[in-house]
């Protein structure tokens, strides 16, 4: 199978590589100006690395052709840190919508099948926050169905549903081209992947503020508290890594029903709230570390605007239905997040507190 795969070299795109080209069934030709993740790849005969952005006027010319003589596309190139949905929110929406249209228009007039990577995200906040708190009894009122949910932000001054849009107006754009030009897709909308080189940690390789297990991660390295905004009550489900790509890899191994299909990814298992995480992570490094002292690792609370700054807004609960993941893919997701939590987070340690060898 010939392979198109745009952001190749970042978390989801390094894991997937691994995995594909570990069978020698599959040719595969990715873009993205970082390779730091996936150098290991780079003397593949089957792997070409374009060192640069596929949406650039340069590029798309190079982009068509591999299009036109590829079997699928997977676009996983984007802009997803939350910290920077409401301070670059015009990054986010060029990353997003504008950059992705001509990949979009691209496979439409080729005929291409396209996986396009959405989020969660565009689910927006559950219908049970607008209502008391004793609607969490109901799961029509939280759980989230790809082809029945209703899609709901917040105001537009709450900037952090910039990548929430953009991910939902890109998802619009491809349904609109398959219903009227017949163009083969599948969504692809992840819960929280969890695994080794999810992010960067803060000063040490990355500047800003990344997502909420490298915060953590960050905290723990360094000593300092770990930071709950607004308390640590929203609520996220994690999935390994290892079985996400799974899922990916059975998307790509039965286009007979993955086509033309949007599919949650996740583990409705692994249901956590933030202050549930942190709490969780200190007690799994201390038996990383064998320091029982990170079992009562400063945790603090603070606002989500000190935290992220004006205009931000989070998501109260994303607990997905994955009924049509099993159904169509055979997809079952297993392991917990303890397990995930001590794979995870044993990687950053290796990386960031072991000495390296001279």
């Amino acid at each position: 199978m010939r392979v198109v795969i745009l952001g190749c070299g970042g978390f989801v795109g390094s894991h997937l590589l691994d995995n594909l080209l570990d069978d020698p069934r599959y040719q595969i030709e990715g873009w993205d100006p970082e390779d730091r993740k996936i150098r290991r790849h780079l003397v593949n005969p089957r792997f070409t690395l374009h060192r640069t952005v596929a949406h650039a006027p340069e590029a798309l010319v190079e982009v068509e052709r591999a299009i036109v003589h590829c079997d699928v596309v997977i676009n996983l190139a984007a802009i997803c840190n939350p910290a920077d949905y409401n301070t670059q929110p015009l990054a986010v929406i060029r990353a997003n919508l504008f950059d992705v249209y001509p990949i979009v228009e691209l496979c439409a007039k080729h005929r291409r099948w396209l996986v396009s990577f959405s989020t969660s995200e565009t689910y927006g906040r559950t219908i049970s926050s607008y209502l008391p708190a004793s609607s969490d009894a109901d799961p029509d009122l939280y759980e989230l169905r790809e082809d029945e949910t209703p899609l709901i932000m917040g105001p537009i001054r709450n900037q952090r549903w910039t990548y929430a849009c953009a991910k939902q107006m890109t998802e619009r754009l491809i349904y609109a081209h398959h219903t009227e030009e017949g163009l083969p897709f599948t969504i692809i909308r992840p819960l929280n992947f969890f695994g080794p080189r999810m992010d960067y940690i803060p000063t040490r390789d990355g500047d800003g503020v990344p997502r909420v297990l490298a915060c953590f991660m960050a905290a723990l390295l360094s000593g300092e508290p770990m930071q709950l905004v607004d308390g640590g009550h929203a609520r996220r489900t994690i999935v390994s890594i290892y079985e996400a790509v799974d899922a990916i890899r059975r998307v790509l191994e039965k286009p007979e029903a993955s086509q033309n299909q949007i599919f949650n990814i996740g583990n409705r298992q692994n249901e956590v709230t933030m202050a549930e995480l942190a709490d969780l992570m200190r007690r799994t490094y201390a038996t990383i570390t064998g320091d029982p002292r990170y079992n009562d690792h400063p945790i603090v609370t603070t606002s989500a605007e000190q935290f992220y700054g004006k205009g931000y807004e989070d998501c109260d609960r994303r607990m997905p239905d994955i009924g049509k993941a099993e159904r169509l893919l055979g997809w079952v997701p297993t392991m917990r997040l303890p397990e995930i939590l001590l794979g995870t987070m044993r990687s950053y340690h290796d990386e960031y507190a072991v000495p390296k060898a001279a």
